[in-house]
């Protein structure tokens, strides 16, 4: 259960970072509103720095239903474990957002923009294309996980964590190192997020999306849930992807 746990505080920081970040952008009245995108991407960044340096020694960090999947696929973890990882990743999600409304609830108040509320929760597209949206997120997705795979290789320590390896739970995106990570998002999210936010990660949008639909936010519009698919769907594409190319060139 340590893992699984270890999946859901990463998770929920990262939401509790990454989703804090936009708030402190788009809402009202907080001191950083209208700082812009390039502080949105920067506070991704190491919102995911700090979610796998925390929680990377007992889970692996995956903090990702598209990386579990996706070394899940390159038999680099373990299939019975994907179910529990992916369950922790998206309720630690909607916590993190849950905790993202309480820290700012006032700005909420204070803000006449749904949309912008809307936006501190979940990735909306910059144009609606649903088919070219879809692409975004594939494409996203593809390079995180390609550039993981490269460089993830499976750890083996003592005792229990001898274990964990042996089951596939200390091989994540942690393995990477926390830092590498942080700047892999920042590029991805300097180079490729302007179309639909980069989601890159169905947790980080669902769960969010979920918190939205059931918090009692004043003022605020419906979760757009037609549009709730592109960013599940594209991930697990591009894990999928990402794969198949690895398999090619290791």
């Amino acid at each position: 259960m340590k893992p699984l746990f270890a999946e859901f505080v990463g998770t929920a920081l990262l939401v509790l970072l990454g989703n804090g970040v936009v708030a402190n952008v788009v809402l009202p009245k907080t001191k950083g509103s209208g700082s812009g995108w390039i502080v949105i991407t920067f506070g991704w960044a190491m919102a995911v720095f700090v979610a796998v340096w925390c929680v990377e020694p007992i889970s692996g960090a995956h903090i990702n239903p598209a990386v579990t999947i996706g070394l899940a696929l390159a038999d680099k973890f373990s299939w019975q474990q994907v179910p529990g990882f992916i369950a922790a990743q998206i309720t630690g999600a909607i916590v993190g957002a849950a905790l993202v409304f309480l820290f700012y609830r006032d700005h909420y108040a204070a803000s006449n923009d749904p949309d912008a509320k809307l936006a501190t929760f979940a990735t909306m597209p910059a144009i609606r294309n649903l088919p070219g949206n879809l692409v975004s997120e594939t494409i996203g997705t593809f390079v995180l996980l390609f550039a993981v795979l490269m460089a993830v290789e499976p750890s083996i320590t003592q005792g229990d964590a001898l274990d964990l390896a042996k089951l596939g739970l200390k091989i994540g995106l942690g393995s990477l190192g926390a830092l590498r990570v942080g700047l892999l998002v920042l590029a991805l999210g300097l180079s490729l997020g302007g179309t639909t936010g980069y989601a890159i990660n169905p947790a980080r949008d669902l769960g969010p999306r979920i918190a939205h639909a059931i918090l009692p936010i004043p003022g605020k519009r419906d979760s757009d849930w037609a549009y709730a698919w592109v960013p599940i769907v594209g991930p697990f594409l591009g894990a999928v992807l990402a794969v198949l190319l690895w398999s090619v060139m290791r």
